[in-house]
C-alpha cells in the first residue's frame, strides 16, 4: 500500500510535508484536507476552519491540546478520513478526531501518529519525496 504525498508551499513560503485526504461531513459529502505529516504529534486533529467545514456535531472533550504554541480547546467529532493509494482506491479511517474551536489554535489539519504508525513513513527533502508505505511496498537506504 502507497500513499504520496507531497512539499507543499505554505502561504509563509516555506515547504511542509503533506499528504491529501478527504473528510466526511455531516451531509454525506466529503471536504478537501490537506494533512501536514506530523512524527511530533500523537494524533490526527483538524483545523478550527476544517471543523466549520465539516458539520458534524462537536462533542465537548475537555481535553487541551498543547504544541509549539501552548494549550488549546478542543472538541471531538465521529467522522472518516480517506486516503487514496497510488492506485487510486481510497483507504477509511474511521474514528473520533480531536478538532481545534479557535482558527488560531492550528493552522492547517495534522496527520498524527495515531495513522502514521500504521505505515512506514518517508520524508525525504533531496529526494522530493513524501510517502507513507505499508503492506507490500518497502524501500531500502543504500550508499552510493
Amino acid at each position: 500500500m502507497l500513499f504520496n504525498g507531497e512539499w507543499y508551499l505554505d502561504s509563509d513560503g516555506l515547504l511542509r510535508p503533506v499528504i491529501r485526504g478527504e473528510v466526511a461531513t455531516g451531509s454525506g459529502s466529503w471536504v478537501q484536507v490537506v494533512f501536514l505529516v506530523d512524527t511530533g504529534a500523537d494524533r490526527t486533529v483538524f483545523s478550527a476552519c476544517i471543523l466549520a467545514a465539516l458539520g458534524l456535531p462537536p462533542v465537548p472533550s475537555g481535553d487541551r491540546l498543547s504544541g509549539v504554541g501552548g494549550t488549546a480547546d478542543s472538541v471531538t467529532v465521529e467522522t472518516q478520513i480517506h486516503l487514496m493509494r497510488v492506485t487510486g482506491e481510497w483507504v477509511v479511517f474511521r474514528g473520533q478526531f480531536p478538532a481545534m474551536t479557535r482558527p488560531e489554535s492550528l493552522d492547517m489539519s495534522v496527520l498524527g501518529r495515531n495513522i502514521i504508525n500504521l505505515f512506514a513513513l518517508v520524508v525525504d527533502r533531496p529526494s522530493d519525496r513524501v510517502c507513507l508505505l505499508g503492506q507490500r511496498h518497502r524501500y531500502t537506504i543504500e550508499t552510493v
